[in-house]
């Protein structure tokens, strides 16, 4: 217990330093000032609101004898990220250890006479600091959506905020005594096709009621979402704590949270039983943790090898040619190792898949065509930050751009020529059966393919500009968010404008994706039109 107190009263200091820390600068406490701020004022209007629509509420309708489907789907739908995460988690811990510690504590803790037994008992128990640190801050932003809905009451937000702390916190106790189990009695491979089976019955009490009913969409989540399943552990759980918010039962939500700590008194006493002299475990991971800090700040480069499938492979690629076609030949090369075919891989087809699969869903009345919809949005998101993230792996600013001999244009466009090419052949892959299976508007086709152009370009410029035309580390600091901002209100916002207004007016879907790929394509040719002029002032530097 000694050992615990002077651990405690280590971290007790070094959260006094850093305050002193704050305090010397002030400036330090703007970002902190804003988010309060923002806070104050979304919950100010939401309240506001709240008051002013109180006495035009409808009644309460009870005793209805159909299934609200639609809570049924929400409910059942969180309950599936809940699961998914889990699962998740579970394969990682077969896969490598968990660990709570640094690399400060790895050199110092580690050899200093302290038991490991309570290193790992306060460092694990400390753990779930983070955890109700960011409950607080998701409950917070969440809270202030749904304040014209539920009434935020001290014992609301109290249970909201260990509903989703508990979750997160026991997910690493149970991947370390996963790992530490396979340390002692290396059966790893039990572990893993147990996750695998937990998995495949999980799809099934999805998939069984799905088909049973009339339609898919009105039994898939009718086992998941009933009040039995509040009893799975970890997410049922918690589903149970956050219930509160509805039954307003307060013994029923404590009862989960003892659960939880049963649960945790378990884990944690196998943990000390099989854990044994644990320090090489950990050891690994906690490197691990720190290289990913590190990569987060920008200390390390990133490897362009990471999530590469095909790094072993044996290349003969064809000579494309000299200057400019160089950097094509160069991203060739790199999209072979990464996966199977450099123009359409194996991560390509299962994209294009989730779309064909979403569409003969909709043709067997399973789903309607607005869930094809949200995953046509949600992939030109994914290539628009996808273009965000591409300079950070390009060739823009390295020596030898500068020094192949070739005309600028030429440059650029082989630069980025692989990643269109992709592009143009995964949505054209995806949108022609799904638009053919689902029955949808054929001028669906050249919009979509337009639009996700627009966006990879408009990501693309995006970064791009700041990157290349500011060289000054102060001059990053101030003017790129002014850059990316004005880039965001003057051109991303009137095209969201303009898409939503043609929504409005027409009720159809398809020309709010023509709309949104004429908006769009402009604003990606004024980028690449700055990029490329700012792009020929540049003069080589020793970078």
């Amino acid at each position: 217990m000694k050992e615990i107190k002077l651990l405690f009263r280590k971290d007790l200091l070094i959260l006094l330093n850093n305050i002193k820390l704050i305090l010397k600068n002030p400036l330090r406490l703007i970002p902190y000032g804003a988010i309060v701020g923002y806070f104050f004022f979304i919950y100010w209007l939401r309240f506001d609101r709240y008051d002013e629509a109180a006495d035009t509420r409808l009644p309460d309708l009870e005793g209805m004898p159909e299934v609200n489907f639609a809570m049924q789907n929400i409910i059942g739908g969180v309950t599936i990220l809940g699961l998914g995460l889990l699962i998740y988690q579970l394969y990682r811990a077969t896969k490598n250890n968990v660990s709570f510690f640094k690399m400060a504590d790895v050199n110092l803790l580690f050899t200093g006479p302290v038991k490991p037994q309570n290193l790992l008992i306060y460092y694990m128990g400390r753990s779930i600091l983070p955890s109700l640190g960011g409950a607080i801050i998701f409950v917070a932003y969440g809270a202030s959506q749904l304040a014209e809905q539920w009434d935020l009451t001290i014992a609301n937000v109290i249970f909201l905020i260990f509903g989703f702390a508990l979750f997160f916190f026991m997910i690493s106790p149970i991947r370390f005594l996963v790992y530490t189990l396979h340390t002692k009695y290396g059966i790893m491979e039990y572990i893993r096709n147990g996750v695998i089976l937990l998995g495949v019955i999980l799809a099934a009490m999805i998939m069984i009621p799905g088909l049973m009913a009339e339609k898919f969409w009105q039994g898939m989540f009718s086992w998941i979402a009933s009040p039995w399943f509040d009893f799975f552990p970890l997410v049922g759980w918690s589903r149970g704590i956050v219930g509160y918010l509805s039954h307003q039962n307060a013994l029923l939500s404590t009862c989960f949270i003892g659960i939880y700590a049963v649960a945790y008194f378990v884990v944690v006493k196998l943990v000390l039983l099989y854990s044994g002299y644990y320090y090489e475990d950990v050891l690994e991971a906690t490197k691990s943790n720190e290289e990913k800090i590190e990569k987060v700040r920008g200390k390390k480069e990133q490897s362009e090898a990471q999530l590469s499938l095909n790094t072993k492979k044996k290349l003969a690629l064809p000579d494309f040619g000299v200057g400019g076609k160089a950097f094509y030949w160069r991203n060739y090369v790199h999209a072979s190792r990464q996966d199977y075919h450099p123009l359409f891989g194996l991560y390509s087809l299962i994209f294009a898949g989730i779309g064909i699969v979403l569409a003969l869903m909709s043709l067997f009345d399973w789903f309607s065509h607005v869930l094809i919809y949200v995953y046509l949005l949600i992939t030109l998101m994914i290539y628009f930050l996808a273009g965000i993230g591409r300079t950070s792996v390009g060739d823009l600013k390295k020596p030898f751009f500068f020094l192949i001999p070739d005309s600028w244009t030429s440059k650029f466009w082989n630069t980025i020529k692989l990643d269109l090419v992709q592009i143009l052949l995964f949505s054209t892959v995806m949108i022609i059966p799904s638009v053919l299976i689902a029955g949808l508007d054929w001028l669906l086709i050249p919009a979509f393919l337009v639009a996700i152009v627009a966006f990879y370009l408009t990501g693309f410029g995006i970064n791009l500009i700041p990157q290349i035309g500011l060289e000054e580390s102060w001059d990053k600091f101030l003017i790129k968010p002014l850059m990316i901002g004005g880039i965001i209100l003057f051109g991303l916002i009137p095209a969201g404008a303009v898409s939503i207004v043609s929504f409005v007016i027409t009720k159809q879907f398809v020309w709010t994706m023509v709309s949104m790929a004429v908006a769009m394509s402009f604003v990606a040719l004024i980028l690449l039109h700055v990029a490329l002029d700012v792009l020929k002032r540049l003069e080589f530097k020793e970078i």
